[in-house]
């Protein structure tokens, strides 16, 4: 059993999975990967997102250091995110996922299409 934040882990993958539990964590990861973006720019790459429901997901991937918020003192406010070194080494994991979903996508319909003739 791991411990972690008042809660009990049978394996540490489920902390992993836990930090991208999240309808537009994944999404929000990817987009910053390699780029900072500010919030405007990533509510326009990700449309089905409400204002509320990106500023969860951001400040829960802030909270859990994935990603790194950074307000500037001008006016009209400026505020940047760019991962962080531990949202960095998640992308590996996340493409890897993407691969995996992709491939399980095609066998499953290759199956369902060969159960349907």
């Amino acid at each position: 059993m791991i411990e972690f934040r008042n809660a009990e882990y049978h394996c540490a993958s489920e902390i992993a999975l836990g930090l991208v539990s999240g309808k537009w964590k994944i999404l929000i990861l990817s987009l910053l990967h390699g780029n900072t973006l500010r919030f405007n720019e990533l509510q326009r790459q990700i449309p089905g997102a409400t204002q509320k429901m990106l500023t969860m997901q951001l400040r829960d991937l802030e909270n859990d250091g994935l990603i790194v918020r950074k307000a500037y003192a001008v006016s009209p406010p400026k505020v940047e995110y760019s991962l962080s070194d531990l949202g960095d080494r998640l992308f590996p994991l996340l493409r890897m996922l993407c691969e995996y979903g992709a491939d399980y996508v095609a066998r499953r319909r290759l199956e369902e299409s060969g159960a349907e003739g």
